[in-house]
């Protein structure tokens, strides 16, 4: 059985991620916050990248696969990461590194693809680059990236701010000209699930196969969330569409694994 580390299992994603695997394989986690969920957990460890070096948790836990969805500081993840790499350059360990579409935020004329050239103008952008710059040196059976657009669902962050946004009677900041494409929180941790099982390699685009305008979706996920008179904030940062979205080509995965906008949207607000 192989056993997995989350790193940042008790934030949103990690701790989604976890849920889907620990029947599966001998899951561990990293928490920070000090919460008894899980320091009464045994497969849950504490861990704080700006004070700690991460070497130590590996040769106690000794993992086959390490999952990074962990958040914070730049710097302290950064050095975390290169660690990271440290440790399984000696070892047959794997990373998984989940990125993000802002790693191609310079680029606005089209859809960025899993080997076009990364280039960003924001500093969370950049940081991401620069762990992926590191991981794309090592041989190819040692690591993923898994790049994500915007992740929402039933209960995500994304919708609970959606919804108290609204609820304050306040309004919305939606961009008319920005295209991307999304996902959703039950199909990312079914992706991830399938790429550790079937020992993919590379880099992976897990967004929706189509796109859709900002506004246009953020309208379509207040009425399925039963919101009829939204306060809508127009920001135009551009006269032209642009793009903010990660589409697969090279590395698909098979059809019940994809998403669509719509499926994006029916996820986030069924009862």
């Amino acid at each position: 059985m192989k056993r997995i580390l989350i790193l940042g299992a008790s934030g949103f994603i990690g701790n989604a991620l976890y849920k889907e695997l620990c029947s599966y394989f001998d899951t561990h986690g990293t928490y920070l916050t000090d919460r008894k969920i899980f320091s009464d957990n045994h497969q849950f460890h504490h861990f704080d990248m700006e004070t700690e070096n991460i070497q130590i948790l590996l040769q106690n836990v000794k993992p086959d696969v390490i999952v990074s969805a962990v958040r914070g500081n730049f710097d302290a993840q950064v050095a975390t990461h290169f660690q990271i790499i440290d440790y399984i350059l000696r070892t047959n360990t794997k990373l998984i590194f989940i990125s993000s579409a802002n790693v191609f935020d310079a680029f606005t004329n089209y859809p960025s693809y899993e080997y076009d050239k990364t280039l960003s103008q924001s500093i969370y952008g950049r940081f991401k680059i620069k762990i992926e710059n590191a991981l794309l040196r090592l041989p190819n059976h040692q690591y993923n990236i898994l790049r994500l657009p915007m992740v929402f669902g039933k209960n995500s962050p994304r919708v609970k701010e959606l919804k108290t946004v609204i609820d304050l009677g306040e309004a919305l900041e939606v961009f008319p000209n920005v295209v991307i494409n999304a996902t959703e929180i039950q199909k990312v941790t079914q992706q991830i699930h399938y790429i550790i099982n079937r020992s993919r390699e590379g880099v992976f685009h897990l967004g929706s196969t189509d796109l859709t305008h900002q506004k246009d979706f953020i309208e379509e996920l207040c009425e399925g969330l039963g919101y009829e008179h939204v306060v809508f904030k127009n920001v135009y940062d551009s006269n032209f569409d642009r793009f903010l979205a990660v589409l697969p080509k090279d590395n698909k995965l098979p059809k019940n694994l994809q998403i669509t906008i719509h499926d994006v949207i029916e996820a986030s607000t069924k009862l």
